[in-house]
């Protein structure tokens, strides 16, 4: 038996890293969201925000970073490995702004298959932007139209996780995964 990849994604401020952070701490093993560390190392060089900048250049880097995060989590034999987004989250983001992307961008995404994808979708209760999180609820709206579709394009069934409490939302995820 392989590692079983489970991805949790969904729009911005959706509650993704308070729930990979649950399972953390629940004893589960998780592999976090690299976009904000990115967005941190280009602000060190000066470049406020990169996706803005230089989309591709962003995106490229994204890539590489959740396709080293799918590759490596092969090294947890037997077990189920959650992914703080999936490699498909870049494309879906490239779309949503309109930039043409290269078909080794899809191509990546094929050759990387998940066992399980849940989504979150966007709740303006829970929402807040920051330095690295500047997106609108509105766009988060739009933002997760692409993240289904992009999702669906390759086949996937989104597993859409209920509006609740933390711990509920982390029950509901663990249950269905049969964890």
């Amino acid at each position: 038996m392989s590692t079983k990849k489970i991805v949790i994604t969904g729009g911005p401020g959706t509650g993704k890293s308070t729930l990979i952070n649950n399972l953390i701490k629940k004893g589960h093993t998780c592999l976090e969201e690299i976009s904000r560390q990115v967005t941190l190392d280009a602000q060190k060089q000066g470049i406020d925000q990169l996706f803005l900048t230089n989309p591709l250049l962003f995106s490229e880097m994204l890539l590489k970073g959740r396709q080293k995060q799918y590759i490596e989590a092969d090294i947890y034999k037997n077990q189920t490995v959650f992914f703080d987004r999936g490699i498909p989250d870049v494309l879906a983001y490239m779309d949503y702004i309109g930039d043409k992307y290269p078909d080794a961008f899809v191509e990546t995404c094929k050759n990387a298959p998940y066992n399980l994808v849940f989504i979150l979708k966007p709740w303006e209760a829970i929402y807040r932007s920051d330095n690295e999180r500047y997106e609108s609820f509105d766009q988060a709206l739009k933002i997760h139209e692409h993240l289904v579709n992009t999702y669906q394009k390759f086949n996937y069934t989104l597993i859409d996780v209920p509006f609740d409490t933390v711990e509920n939302r982390t029950n509901f995820i663990l249950k269905t995964v049969n964890l």
